[in-house]
């Protein structure tokens, strides 16, 4: 789910592994991660924005002990100047993910000069 708020802020609301044809979450943590990061650089695609303009994430994890895997495939997006993040511990994450991303990102970014 995405929001423009006053054409600056867009905000990527609790996104999972979930795949948008067929509704399933599949794969052990790093597959659901890869697929989350899929669907969030979707979501900012059709704000017009990419992974340059996220300013801040936080990471819901069903299980801490997944960190280190998931942590790995996050970099692959933010290889450089990587934004401020959270990481929580959640249980009943929804279709039973073991991995779902909020992501916050913001139009005009000083990083990119996104507009």
């Amino acid at each position: 789910v995405a929001l423009l708020i006053e054409q600056k802020f867009g905000v990527d609301l609790g996104v999972t592994s979930v795949r948008v044809a067929t509704h399933a979450t599949e794969g052990d943590v790093a597959a659901q991660t890869h697929q989350v990061m899929r669907n969030i650089g979707a979501v900012l695609t059709a704000a017009g924005l990419g992974f340059g303009d996220v300013v801040k994430t936080t990471i819901f994890l069903a299980d801490m002990n997944d960190f280190a895997a998931v942590n790995a495939v996050y970099a692959e997006s933010f290889p450089a100047a990587p934004p401020a993040r959270s990481t929580i511990a959640a249980a009943g994450l929804p279709r039973g993910a073991l991995v779902e991303i909020e992501t916050i990102a913001f139009r005009g970014h000083p990083k990119t000069g996104s507009r």
